[in-house]
């Protein structure tokens, strides 16, 4: 009996202490207005929810970000080999002057880069970025009175900021050339056009191939047709502004992206994208 007499106590002191805390809680929270915690409560939510919202925002907007990788518009490796043409029956391949190539590809592989070299020679080297169009605008209206010709190594990419490049040079009257070991692909011809006079090295290369779209999003087939027929209007057009024959873009067209048509010196004087082998493409 004298041990359960000891318990009973100690039971009620228990009770007494979680009903002193029950109590204390309860005069914590009575000190707050009620409208006030759920006003707060509220806000709680709301930020979650903007939370939420703010990680799929962002989920979907890199879902839809283009894959561009360097370059943005050629496929690997960045000097394709010579595409495979047909000529009535026969079947025939176009120059393949790579082995005169002498830059180092990882060159190739960077956004384009300008610097100004001695004789007012700005050489202009690497892919054709998203911007590069703007970057050229700032070189250009920092040491402008220099240049007198820009050169080319590069092996194409985003076609807006190129012909925006060969519209710069254009109105600047500048020459245009691709020296001897050096290459010039894809949308980099564009940019060659751009010149008042146009001087191409006879151990250069010179392709082109057909562009396309890197994204993730699907396109119906309506569309794409309509991109693609206003792509090569837009091409042909600035070819035709620049005083060189828009039939060049025809190989352009017959040649799928992973190839590359590599015009002779011959077609390039044909077609006016080469106006001469001068002094700047023997610098």
């Amino acid at each position: 009996m004298s041990r359960a007499g000891d318990v009973l106590p100690a039971r009620g002191q228990a009770g007494r202490g979680r009903g002193g805390a029950r109590a204390a809680i309860a005069r914590y929270f009575a000190r707050f207005d009620e409208g006030e915690v759920i006003r707060w409560a509220f806000r709680g939510l709301l930020i979650g929810a903007v939370g939420v919202l703010a990680m799929d925002l962002h989920d979907l907007i890199e879902a839809r970000r283009p894959a561009v990788s360097p370059p943005a518009d050629i496929a690997t490796p960045v000097l394709p080999p010579a595409v495979a043409t047909r000529d009535g029956e026969g079947g025939a391949a176009t120059v393949d002057p790579r082995d005169q190539v002498t830059v180092d590809e990882d060159r190739l592989r960077r956004p384009i880069g300008f610097t100004l070299k001695p004789g007012g020679i700005l050489a202009a080297e690497g892919f054709v970025d998203i911007g590069a169009a703007a970057r050229f605008a700032t070189e250009i209206e920092m040491r402008g009175e220099y240049v007198r010709a820009v050169l080319f190594n590069s092996s194409g990419g985003s076609l807006d900021d190129a012909i925006a490049i060969a519209r710069q040079i254009r109105a600047r009257g500048l020459a245009t050339g691709v020296v001897d070991g050096a290459f010039c692909a894809s949308s980099c011809p564009l940019m060659l056009a751009g010149g008042v006079t146009r001087s191409v090295g006879a151990k250069s290369a010179i392709g082109l191939h057909q562009f396309y779209a890197v994204g993730d999003m699907p396109v119906e087939p309506a569309q794409a047709m309509s991109d693609a027929q206003a792509t090569t209007a837009r091409i042909s057009r600035h070819l035709s502004e620049m005083g060189v024959d828009p039939a060049l873009w025809l190989h352009a067209l017959d040649t799928p992206p992973r190839a590359l048509y590599y015009l002779s010196m011959d077609e390039m004087r044909g077609y006016r994208l080469a106006t001469g082998t001068g002094p700047i493409a023997a610098q």
